[in-house]
């Protein structure tokens, strides 16, 4: 019976993990395959991955173009898709001289708000704006992508726009409906996220997403957009909205400061930050976000540089636009959704959400 080839015992692994519900996929030489379930790392019974099967499967899989890039710097994000199956984003690297590859399976089908579980009202008040950026916040594999995928997804059902975006790799996959959607992934259909980037105001965009506020280019090029008039959706590693605004002035010397704080006050339309929590049952996990809606108060206070203020708004104000992590776990553990150690454990402020638990409010 002849040997199975790298391609072979890859997608088996993957239809595994597909079907189990993972996900990632998570694959080192020399050990056999891990999933992630429900956030966990779970092993799968099988025989220890060879170097010839990862190499060999890196080397068939990756796009030509990809190839010098993947040979010079021993590590490459790109897109894997296998038919009847859906579409991965994986990252290869090398370790201690051999190779490792990871996979996050994308879903074929779009997102929706409701789907997510996500709070839809704040949210669609955030994104049915015509200009000004939104940043959508969250560490790796807090589900950033697929919330900025729901929102996109709503843009193309309700409204007729312009859509450009710039992933590295292309995730989601849209079909046109009401919007106009042109996807360019980095490597593949421009050389350089930077290229990219400095050229997307000459393609007529009404709405720009870009995979992620990187570096000070990327972030000017952003409020460039939003103050001629275009909306701009990105996301940002950040575990809080006051680290994530935080975070946009690093961008910028300490001379340059005030200036920054003008623009963001006037370009910010909404901050959104995530959190997956496992559900009650552990069977499966659940979104909690915080979300900052910027006006008229906001904003303000982002250009006096009061973010202090900014986080006890969210988190004694009753605005159902602008609401704190602790006021959404209080909600979703009340709700049955989450269990009380779990909102604790996530919660950036457990001691003051114990004390809300209890009844107990502080009000500003």
């Amino acid at each position: 019976m002849p040997e199975h080839t790298p391609v072979e015992i890859f997608n088996a692994l993957l239809k595994l993990g597909v079907d189990s519900g993972a996900s990632d996929v998570v694959v080192k030489t020399g050990s056999p395959g891990h999933l992630r379930l429900s956030g966990k790392l779970n092993a799968v019974e099988m025989e220890p991955f060879t170097k010839e099967t990862v190499e060999g499967f890196v080397l068939e899989s990756v796009p030509e173009v990809f190839r010098p890039t993947w040979k010079t710097n021993s590590q490459i994000d790109y897109s894997y898709v296998v038919e009847g199956m859906g579409r991965f984003r994986v990252n290869a690297f090398r370790q201690r001289g051999t190779v490792s590859v990871v996979f996050r399976y994308i879903k074929n089908d779009v997102p929706t708000l409701e789907g997510l579980q996500l709070p839809a009202e704040p949210i669609l008040k955030i994104t049915n704006v015509k200009d000004g950026i939104i940043i959508v916040c969250g560490a790796t594999g807090s589900g950033k992508s697929s919330t900025l995928a729901a929102m996109l997804n709503w843009i193309n059902q309700n409204l007729d726009r312009h859509v450009i975006t710039l992933e590295d790799p292309i995730e989601y996959t849209f079909d046109d409906r009401k919007s106009v959607f042109q996807q360019r992934e980095v490597g593949l259909d421009v050389p350089t996220f930077e290229l990219g980037i400095t050229s997307v105001l000459r393609q007529n965009p009404d709405i720009i997403f870009i995979g992620e506020m990187r570096d000070r280019i990327t972030f000017e090029t952003a409020i460039s957009a939003a103050e001629t008039g275009h909306l701009v959706l990105t996301t940002m590693h950040a575990n809080t909205v006051a680290q994530g605004l935080t975070r946009l002035f690093e961008f910028f010397p300490a001379e340059e400061q005030t200036l920054a704080r003008r623009q963001v006050s006037n370009t910010l339309r909404g901050l959104i930050c995530q959190k997956l929590i496992p559900t009650l049952g552990g069977s499966g996990r659940v979104p909690a976000c915080e979300i900052l809606t910027a006006d008229s108060v906001v904003k303000n206070l982002i250009a006096e540089a009061q973010t202090e203020k900014i986080t006890a708004m969210m988190e004694t104000g009753t605005d159902s636009a602008s609401f704190s992590f602790n006021r959404e776990l209080l909600r979703l553990f009340k709700a049955n959704k989450i269990t009380k150690a779990d909102a604790i454990r996530f919660s950036p402020n457990p001691q003051a959400l114990d004390m809300n638990m209890k009844g107990i409010f502080f009000k500003t």
